[in-house]
């Protein structure tokens, strides 16, 4: 049986997503997001700060790089990965976040909402598992596709033989 590794979060970018390429050409883009929490402590609440490595690959490492800035609002989906290696004798590891998608949810912290040069975030989402596509938009016709008439008798276009 496998074990459960699965981590969604939601924070803000710490730095702009650095992208490089592997020997093989594979593209690589490491982020930091800080992720906020609330925690009382006598009668005050006192916010709390955490911080977490993100790992995006392939293309949408490539295609996301422009709009991972400073300040940005994402959703990390993915899982912890830890790597390890010898310095010096001692054993070192380090614990970060291998992307599966990333969500982009919303501009800068006090600035112009993250529409700057046309893009709409709510409008793009990326996931290592595809390229980067837009998500389907509202066309805006009013009419639906189907017959929406009260009336199910007769021609409704339901066939009385229902396959489920």
């Amino acid at each position: 049986m496998t074990d459960l590794n699965h981590v969604v979060l939601i924070g803000r970018l710490t730095h702009d997503a650095e992208l490089k390429y592997l020997p093989n050409g594979s593209p690589v883009s490491n982020l930091s997001i800080a992720v906020n929490r609330n925690k009382k402590e006598g009668d005050q609440w006192v916010e709390q700060t955490s911080f977490f490595n993100v790992q995006l690959w392939g293309n949408s490492a490539e295609n996301l790089k422009q709009y991972l800035v400073k300040g940005k609002m994402i959703a990390v989906d993915g899982e912890l990965r830890q790597d390890r290696w010898e310095k010096d004798g001692q054993t070192q590891s380090k614990v970060y976040i291998y992307s599966r998608n990333i969500q982009l949810l919303g501009g800068k912290e006090g600035g112009s909402g993250g529409n700057a040069g046309g893009y709409n975030p709510g409008n793009y989402q990326s996931s290592n598992r595809g390229s980067y596509q837009p998500k389907q938009r509202d066309t805006g016709n009013p009419q639906p596709d189907y017959d929406d008439g009260m009336s199910y008798g007769g021609d409704s276009g339901f066939t009385e033989d229902i396959p489920f």
